[in-house]
């Protein structure tokens, strides 16, 4: 709890699980404003392929983090950290609670570890892209391995953009990559984590009717229109689940139904990923998705977190 008597409170976990609409529940019961934490849904106009709820659907309560980037912009996780911090500050200065909810892993760990991201070097970077462009991801995969296994070894061999991250972060502190990774302690403002799970089978269904929703739902005209905004061009929003294998099916890589059972794909192993994530994180109150009125033992556990001496 802050100063202000205000907890915020933070909906993690993996896709599909149903922490938007818990959120949207908490925000109504507490009086509170919402911090989006999913990175893919920061970009304007990437609408059906991150499930982004409608303006119709927000049942009036303000949303913030959502809709600030264009698709050519390239997502930062230290850009985010401080407009986000900016917009927690601005909700519990009007006496509101912030909800923060989403699932990006970095993301949630910048927010509420205070991340103190190491510098950067433009002409370092640089170098390293250019290894990306021109060689691939094997050849920086390869690097990273040889500077720094534990990272290789942690990081999607096909996560181009956080590999060459990790090679500057390297090169530039002489340590290893994992070094500058916060240390998880009190949660910044007090905030209280709930995760948000369901049993394997069962989210498995509901990714597999997302993306078919999301397919029938426009996803390939989004993508469409996107392009001519410069989808193409950008660094992050292009490589998305759902928007990456859409591009690929416009450039006749595959056909529809592959690309679409490659971001059903794509999703699970993101999904599994978001799980080891989050799991390891000891402050997490874990709680069924499925459960009955599931606000109602969220708020349960905010009330027992506010009776805690501080």
């Amino acid at each position: 709890m802050t100063d202000s008597g205000i907890t915020p409170i933070a909906v993690v976990g993996p896709t599909a699980t149903g922490k938007s609409d818990l959120a949207l529940d908490l925000a109504e019961r507490l009086g509170g404003e919402i911090v989006n934490i999913d990175a893919m849904q920061l970009y304007r106009g990437m609408d059906v392929g991150t499930a982004k709820l409608p303006l119709a659907q927000r049942r009036g309560i303000p949303h913030h983090q959502l809709d600030v980037l264009e698709v050519t912009d390239t997502a930062s996780v230290a850009a985010y950290q401080a407009a986000a911090s900016a917009d927690v500050a601005a909700i519990m200065a009007r006496g509101q609670v912030p909800v923060i909810v989403g699932g990006s892993m970095m993301y949630v760990q910048s927010l509420l570890d205070q991340w103190d991201f190491p510098a950067t070097d433009p002409v370092v970077r640089a170098r390293w892209e250019a290894v990306l462009a021109e060689q691939g991801v094997a050849a920086v995969h390869a690097a990273l391995h040889k500077a720094d296994p534990a990272a290789a070894a942690t990081i999607l061999p096909t996560d181009g953009r956080r590999m060459v991250r990790a090679l500057e972060v390297v090169e530039l502190t002489g340590l290893p990559f994992a070094a500058s990774a916060p240390t998880i302690g009190q949660p910044r403002w007090g905030t209280v984590i709930v995760g948000v799970d369901r049993e394997t089978a069962a989210l498995d269904a509901r990714i597999e009717q997302r993306t078919a929703a999301m397919f029938t739902g426009g996803l390939v005209e989004e993508v469409r229109g996107l392009i001519e905004h410069g989808l193409r061009e950008g660094v992050t929003a292009r490589r998305a689940i759902g928007y990456a294998q859409v591009l690929a099916y416009l450039d006749n890589e595959y056909d529809l139904s592959h690309a679409r059972e490659r971001t059903l794909i794509g999703t699970r192993r993101y999904v599994r990923r978001q799980r080891s994530w989050f799991r390891r994180d000891p402050r997490v109150r874990w709680v069924d998705g499925a459960a009955p009125d599931l606000p109602a033992t969220v708020l349960a556990l905010l009330e027992a977190k506010e009776r805690t001496p501080q």
